[in-house]
């Protein structure tokens, strides 16, 4: 885990060469030429958080509405949606999933253009689907998906501006700003902090992710992350569904992780950390934003859209080291294995 996770840096500047943008301007020219009128996602575990981050870009960058599919309601019950006007998407690490390819598979038999986001191009789900994007993250050897999770995220954050340019190329200013994510990384990455930081949580019961926006898949992918390595029940919450109940379990025993940045998911979040103050709850802050009073794992200012591929870094580091001040061995989780085949 620990390797997988210093290789993202790497694994950034590989995905930005010019053979890998210029595969991704080539299917995000296909899509805004067929002109989708929505956009759906399908996805499990760790791509399910991938997929929430393409679902927020798609309706902020492309002004389209996109959500994400229920693949039982094609393989337990039958469903056969129309799906004739949209984009549908699937993303998965192995591309192995039997229910994801069922998804693409009805979705292209009712006239829907379907691509394949994954780390295999050969597998059964990038078989199916109409286009591709290879993220090219490389073999990954833990069970825990870290480096394939934020090829994920850039994957389709380049063929959202991709769409969003109409011929798949970037703006200068774009290609420009994503060129420093790999510098950027190696500095997040080298940021002792989140090590430290383990012992805090090391007798933690449960615990408690939050962020809004853009961050909120961030603050979701730690949760599960948390839980795989650690066995720690993580629970996660947009920071408008914290306030709407379960505010209420946080107290000094319960740690919170709070995604907050510098854009207006971050500055939203501006309304949460005072009331999880008068619950004096255990606050660490991720993220660019300056906040007062509660302890920080700082990462570099960014474009609210890039932030999640920095701001999971630290999360994923806090993981690695709170699983081995536990005791347990985060490169195999007990009963999971790396692909997990559901209908």
């Amino acid at each position: 885990m620990a390797a997988d996770i210093a290789e993202q840096p790497a694994g950034y500047a590989r995905l930005l060469s010019a053979e890998h943008t210029g595969a991704i301007a080539r299917v995000a020219a296909a899509v805004a030429q067929r002109r989708p009128r929505h956009v759906v996602f399908t996805a499990r575990g760790t791509s399910d958080h991938a997929a929430l981050y393409g679902a927020y870009l798609t309706e902020i960058r492309l002004g389209l509405p996109a959500g994400l599919a229920s693949p039982s309601a094609v393989t337990v019950y039958g469903a056969r949606p129309d799906l004739s006007d949209a984009l549908v998407v699937g993303v998965s690490q192995s591309g192995g999933s039997p229910d994801l390819t069922e998804v693409l598979r009805t979705a292209r038999a009712s006239g829907a253009l379907t691509l394949a986001v994954t780390n295999n191009p050969d597998s059964p789900l990038a078989q199916t689907a109409e286009l591709g994007l290879d993220i090219a993250a490389g073999h990954e050897r833990a069970v825990a998906a870290t480096k394939t999770y934020t090829a994920e995220l850039l994957a389709l954050l380049l063929l959202v501006e991709g769409v969003r340019a109409g011929d798949g190329g970037l703006p200068a200013d774009q290609r420009a700003a994503l060129e420093r994510l790999p510098e950027l990384a190696e500095r997040t990455l080298a940021d002792p902090t989140p090590a430290q930081l383990a012992p805090r949580y090391r007798f933690a019961g449960q615990l408690v992710t939050t962020g809004r926006g853009y961050a909120y898949p961030t603050a979701r992918e730690a949760a599960l992350k948390l839980m795989e390595t650690s066995y720690l029940p993580a629970l996660a919450f947009s920071g408008a569904d914290l306030l709407h109940g379960p505010l209420a379990m946080t107290d000094p025993d319960v740690p919170v992780l709070a995604v907050v940045g510098s854009g207006p998911g971050g500055r939203s979040m501006g309304e949460v950390l005072p009331r999880l103050g008068e619950r004096r709850a255990d606050v660490v802050v991720v993220g660019s934003a300056e906040v007062e009073g509660v302890t920080r794992l700082a990462v570099p200012e960014v474009d609210e859209r890039y932030a999640p591929l920095l701001d999971i870094l630290p999360l994923q580091r806090l993981a690695l080291a709170l699983a081995l001040a536990r005791g347990e061995d985060p490169d195999a989780p007990r009963g999971l294995k790396k692909v997990t085949a559901t209908m």
